[in-house]
């Protein structure tokens, strides 16, 4: 034994790989945009701007956390995972059965289950007394699983075909039975679920973006900073002070506000969604959601309300006979305790049928039941034997063709007739039903003429008398959810585990899919590479799917380019969740996929994710507005700025006033996140496009550029302005510009139809009024700046109002040929 666990391993699922705190903090700053961040600090630090420079690190360390954080989640839904296989077990070891510790279990030994016992490995069934296990946390299936001895010939069988087996993980919800381990800890089909989740999630689509928006960022920035650096030299500007202005301007167009307004833009959105029963894990999911352009989920608890129901009570014609209801309440096994209905949910939802109908139960008083026969999975059916007016009579319900194999008549409301004419019809019947997803169930009875010893030898010669047919009712709210994410540009794939006929019955009802059948994961098993990511790009509906082959798709479809979001409660949807560039939990599902998630729903609903969209298509247009506003301002200032070093005499602007350009206005932008956004902007995904934002960037940029350069005109040429004047005029119109500029191209619309943030107004106003007081103030000396006469700023209003007016023209002409 000893040896066999040395070579195997203890049945526990192993620890990643050990990193230590503080390496997992310092792998946070291995991005792009932190290094120019850190960059930027860094000159503000050196330029004496040290409030500057602490606020950019500051914003920097706080990223760091949020990232720090994610990670520790990653390892802590493992340690979770291990929880579940730390109990003890029955072992037959040398011919006596003891207790041990699972995590001591190997291939070979020989382990007993019994009711509410949780199988500790994967088992081949040896031995079952009436066994059925729970499965629906590793399969998705939806009902008990009736477990066999009997030995199967499948080729590459999935989980929900080896009725041989018992996994790891599942639990025992009826009988006993005896297996030998087959599989221990990641060698389990459970263990393949850890194995996903040992490993670091993904880059989600949002993380992938900021990257590549840092890494253009870099590139902007070195160029520019060499340019102006030799340019400057050449023209005899001095060789540091050449450097420092030159390092100045290149952090000029950075953004250095962005991590704040993504973080502030990123809470408030928070903040809004757990008013809605949206609570978020890690900030980021808000924009990865509002991404979204396919969301996958399972169907039960989704479209449907995961609670089997009686939907009717047909006599074997086909002809609703709610009154036979009478039967499948005496052959019941739930206890019945006032408005309390305990048992198992087929016998339950039976009982509530009967109740909601108004069955009168005093009727059922004349029976008095004298004998049980247990249902058996071999038979497939259960009866029960009842005394009544001095006659005994026995009553069995089970699967239809069970049924039907033990009756010789059927009744219905004109008599009682030979089964064998009605045989077809009956089978059509059922068979229509099953092929519309429902379950159904058969009752027949007899009249027994002699008491004595009751057997299954006596479920024979039954008249068949009634069909039960169950289902599991769509959610009220579903049909209008499934509405809304279409309106959304979203589209809906449902990846269940459960059956396929069910599952594509459901969809079709509500219009998900093309209405035909569900794709198996029998059929996925079987598909080269190329095909898959056809097929999963082609169908909406997928039943019989395994953990891994939801996985798989989500990845698949990532592939495809799309943002992809991942709803799921059970351990089956763990690894899918952690693929997702958007993993959504519910806070009824497992630890394990809520630790595997980043966004937690308090309620399991579609309308409930649709407003998780909504306010993340927010909380990403307001960062767009940011980073068009600033990147398209802060490269038209700094290209002027670089242009006329080429011909004035003197730096433009100060290294410190660049800087405090940027400080004031970026300070508005802070309320960004509050901004409305138009509604055209909610009505689909929207992606990043560097490209876009590079075009943006200097369409916008050179029109900024052009109207500096008329200012430049007008100070030099008009004002005579020596350096003081020059840089205090440059410096309220580079300032005004950018400020009220954010009003135009904030919007696709006219400005005046589209109401901005009342916040964000207050905020505009008192940076203009903070530029102006600085300037006019004492503090304006310690910044090299002078007064403007009244004519000269009338001027300038009179360039500021023209460039509003050009950029209100332009903006249409270049949104109605690229996409931002």
């Amino acid at each position: 034994m000893k040896q066999r666990l040395a070579e195997y391993g203890p049945n526990e699922i192993a620890p990643p790989e050990q990193r230590t705190p503080v390496g997992m903090f310092l792998s946070q700053f291995k991005n792009p945009l932190v290094y120019v961040l850190i960059f930027a600090a860094s000159v503000a630090f050196f330029l004496g701007e040290g409030t500057e420079a602490t606020i950019i690190i500051a914003i920097v360390l706080v990223n760091a956390t949020l990232g720090f954080a994610q990670e520790y989640r990653s390892e802590r839904a493992v340690r979770e995972l291990r929880k579940y296989m730390s109990y003890h077990v029955r072992v037959t070891r040398a011919g006596k059965t003891r207790a041990v510790d699972s995590r001591e279990l190997v291939p070979g030994d020989i382990v007993v289950v019994a009711i509410g016992d949780v199988v500790p490995a994967d088992l081949r069934l040896l031995e079952v007394d009436e066994l059925t296990t729970n499965e629906s946390v590793l399969t998705g299936e939806s009902t008990p699983v009736e477990k066999s001895s009997e030995p199967l010939s499948l080729e590459k069988p999935l989980p929900h075909q080896l009725s041989d087996m018992a996994f790891m993980g599942s639990e025992i919800t009826d009988g006993s039975g005896t297996g030998v381990v087959v599989a221990t800890g990641t060698s389990t089909y459970f263990g393949k679920v850890a194995r996903s989740l040992a490993l670091l999630p993904p880059q989600t689509d949002f993380q992938k973006n900021i990257a590549s928006f840092g890494n253009f960022l870099l590139k902007v920035v070195l160029l520019l900073t060499v340019f102006v650096f030799l340019v400057n030299s050449v023209l005899g500007h001095g060789v540091f002070d050449s450097l420092l202005f030159s390092v100045a301007l290149a952090v000029g167009i950075i953004p250095e506000a962005l991590p704040v307004i993504i973080t502030v833009g990123l809470s408030d959105g928070a903040l809004r969604l757990v008013k809605k029963k949206v609570v978020v894990k890690r900030l980021e999911a808000i924009e990865d959601i509002g991404n979204v352009d396919i969301l996958c989920t399972d169907k039960t608890g989704t479209l449907t309300q995961n609670e089997i129901t009686v939907e009717g009570v047909l006599d074997p014609d086909g002809n609703e006979r709610p009154e036979l209801i009478r039967y499948a309440l005496l052959c019941n096994s739930a206890m019945v305790e006032g408005d309390r209905i305990l048992g198992n949910p087929i016998d339950v939802a039976i009982w509530t049928h009967a109740r909601r109908i108004g069955f009168d139960e005093m009727s059922l008083s004349d029976y008095k039941r004298v004998h049980e026969i247990p249902f058996g999975f071999g038979r497939r059916r259960m009866s029960f034997v009842f005394e009544k007016d001095g006659g005994i009579i026995l009553i069995t319900k089970g699967a239809p063709e069970s049924v039907v194999s033990v009756s010789s008549t059927v009744a219905n409301g004109s008599g009682v007739r030979s089964l064998g004419p009605a045989r077809a019809e009956l089978d059509a019947i059922v068979g229509g039903l099953t092929r519309k997803g429902k379950r159904v169930i058969a009752i027949g009875y007899r009249n027994i003429e002699e008491k004595g010893n009751y057997s299954t030898e006596d479920e024979r010669d039954l008249t068949l008398v009634a069909l039960i047919v169950l289902s599991d009712p769509l959610k009220e709210d579903a049909a209008e959810a499934i509405a809304r994410l279409r309106s959304l540009r979203i589209r809906l794939k449902i990846l269940s585990g459960d059956d396929p006929l069910v599952t594509a019955d459901v969809c079709r009802r509500l219009g998900v899919g093309d209405g035909g059948p569900a794709l198996t994961g029998n059929s996925l098993e079987n598909m080269t590479d190329d095909e898959f990511l056809k097929a999963i790009e082609e169908n909406d509906v997928f039943g019989r799917v395994t953990p891994e082959q939801k996985f798989a798709i989500v990845k698949a479809l990532k592939k495809n380019g799309h943002v992809v979001g991942f709803l799921g409660d059970g351990v089956n949807d763990a690894p899918a969740l952690r693929m997702a560039d958007a993993g959504i939990s519910v806070d009824s599902g497992v630890q394990v996929a809520k630790e595997a998630s980043s966004i937690i729903l308090l309620e399991k609903s579609l309308n409930v994710t649709a407003d998780g969209v909504v306010e993340g298509r927010k909380a990403f247009g307001n960062m767009v507005k940011y980073i068009m506003n600033t990147v398209s301002a802060n490269f038209g200032n700094m290209l002027t700025v670089a242009l006329g070093s080429l011909f004035l005499p003197f730096i433009p602007l100060l290294p410190s006033q660049i800087l405090l350009t940027n400080l004031l206005s970026d300070a508005p932008l802070l309320t960004i996140s509050t901004d409305n956004l138009d509604e055209e902007n909610l009505s689909k995904p929207r992606k990043w496009r560097i490209d876009a934002v590079s075009r943006f960037m200097v369409f916008f940029g050179l029109i900024s550029s052009v109207f500096d350069m008329v200012t430049i005109a007008f100070l030099i040429y008009f004002l005579h302005a020596g350096p003081e004047l020059f840089r205090t005029g440059w410096f309220i119109e580079s300032v005004l510009s950018e400020i009220t500029v954010t009003f135009s191209i904030r919007t696709r619309r006219r400005f005046y139809r589209s109401k901005p943030s009342r916040l964000m107004v207050i905020a505009s106003a008192a940076a203009v009024m903070l530029t102006f007081a600085i300037i006019y103030s004492p503090v304006g000396r310690l910044f090299e700046f002078v007064r403007l006469s009244p004519w000269s700023l009338g001027a300038v209003f009179l360039i500021l109002v023209t460039y509003f007016s050009l950029v209100e023209v332009s903006k249409h002409i270049f949104f109605s040929r690229h996409e931002v």
